[in-house]
């Protein structure tokens, strides 16, 4: 792939990115028939981070973090950054500095499939970021990658402009030509929720209102005094 950087992407919009980060990662991704989710080692930097933006896409060689600050160029507010690399690494390629230069021009926050270091004053500059690992090793600025490409981060699809989730549960991609369907979809399941809810504070066992029971008989497990 020739390295490059697109200027110009199409974002999901405002308000359904708003909705959907609202619903949480959780519900979205049952919502969306358990689809895009990422790997579970990405975890963010402290337990309160939450975010739902428009994916700004960067494609970046181990150990080297000069296409984030390219991507900087071409950021809108309301986007979060997504970085992928061509190979595993948990060098410490962002950190506060960067973290900066991300809230000056309006990026929500940072999924990164790598290291982050400089994480106490990421945190205490309120920036979510959600990465593999925590590590203070140091990169450089040498190799070309790009910006606004089609990636594979932690094993889920994201193409610029994708919506992404991403809370205490984890990481989700919203497609951006579906993220009308998949709110649709996760408000059904949070009114279906809260009636499940009340039944089971009722007493009600799911094993008898989901038809578990039955189920289970079916599968030859006997219930015995």
């Amino acid at each position: 792939m020739k390295p490059r950087v697109i200027r110009r992407i199409e974002r999901a919009g405002a308000e359904v990115t708003q909705k959907l980060g609202e619903y949480g990662v959780a519900t979205v991704h049952e919502a969306q028939d358990r689809t895009g989710l990422m790997k579970p080692y990405m975890r963010p930097i402290y337990p309160t981070a939450k975010v739902a933006g428009t994916a700004v896409t960067v494609l970046s060689h181990p150990g080297d973090n000069i296409m984030i600050h390219a991507a900087l160029d071409v950021v809108q507010r309301g986007d979060v950054l997504v970085v992928a690399l061509v190979s595993d690494s948990t060098d410490g390629m962002f950190g506060d500095l960067i973290g900066v230069s991300c809230q000056t021009h309006g990026v929500l926050g940072l999924v990164i499939d790598a290291g982050v270091r400089d994480t106490p004053d990421l945190i205490a500059m309120k920036f979510p970021v959600w990465s593999r690992a925590i590590h203070s090793q140091g990169t450089v600025k040498a190799t070309p990658g790009s910006v606004n490409v089609e990636v594979i981060c932690a094993g889920a699809f994201v193409r610029p402009g994708d919506i992404v989730v991403a809370d205490n549960d984890g990481v989700v991609v919203v497609p951006r030509e579906t993220a009308e369907e998949t709110c649709r979809r996760s408000e059904e399941r949070i009114v279906k929720e809260k009636t499940t809810r009340e039944r089971l504070r009722n007493g009600e066992l799911g094993l008898d209102f989901h038809g578990l029971r039955e189920k289970l008989h079916g599968m030859g497990v006997e219930f015995e005094e």
